[in-house]
C-alpha cells in the first residue's frame, strides 16, 4: 500500500472510533469553535448537552488527539494557578471538518425518511411544513406561501 492511502485508511479507522463515542465527537466538536481549557469543555459541554464529562474521561481523550497531533495546548497560566488551553491543529481542523462531513451525511441518511417534499416548489422539508387539502387529498408544501400558489396554478 502506498503512504496516501495508509493516510486514509488510519483517518478512517480514526473517524470511526470518534462517531463511536459522542462525548468525544462533542468535545472535537467544541474544539472546532475556538480554543478551550479542560474545565471549559467541561462546563460548555454540559450546558450543551445536559450530560456531565468528566475530568477522568476528558483529559485521556484530549492527550490520545494531543499523541495524534491533532491538538495542541498552550500555557495560559495566571500567577501560580496553572491553565493548560487546547486548540486543534492545522491537521485537526482537516481530520475534524472531515469528520464533521461524514457525520452529516449520516445524519441526512438518517432523517431522510421523515422529509415532505413540497408539491410547489419542490424543497425538501423536515417536520413544520405546511400541509393542505387540495382536490381531497392532503399534500405538503413547505409553507402557506407554496400552498396558495400551488392552488392557483391548478
Amino acid at each position: 500500500m502506498s503512504k496516501p492511502q495508509d493516510d486514509s485508511a488510519q483517518t478512517q479507522k480514526e473517524m470511526s472510533d470518534i462517531i463511536s463515542d459522542f462525548s468525544q465527537f462533542y468535545v472535537l466538536l467544541l474544539l472546532s469553535e475556538g480554543a478551550l481549557h479542560g474545565y471549559g469543555l467541561i462546563k460548555h459541554f454540559r450546558k450543551r448537552t445536559g450530560m456531565t464529562l468528566s475530568a477522568g474521561t476528558l483529559y485521556p481523550f484530549l492527550q490520545k488527539l494531543e499523541q495524534r497531533r491533532l491538538i495542541s495546548q498552550s500555557d495560559m497560566s495566571v500567577g501560580k494557578r496553572p491553565k493548560l488551553v487546547y486548540s486543534l491543529t492545522k491537521k485537526g481542523r482537516k481530520f475534524t471538518e472531515g469528520l464533521f462531513r461524514r457525520f452529516a451525511a449520516m445524519t441526512a441518511s438518517a432523517i431522510e425518511p421523515s422529509l415532505e417534499t413540497c408539491a410547489c416548489c419542490g424543497v425538501r422539508v423536515y417536520g413544520g411544513g405546511h400541509h393542505e387539502e387540495v382536490g381531497g387529498k392532503i399534500m405538503a408544501f413547505c409553507c402557506r406561501h407554496c400552498a396558495a400558489a400551488f392552488k392557483r396554478q391548478t
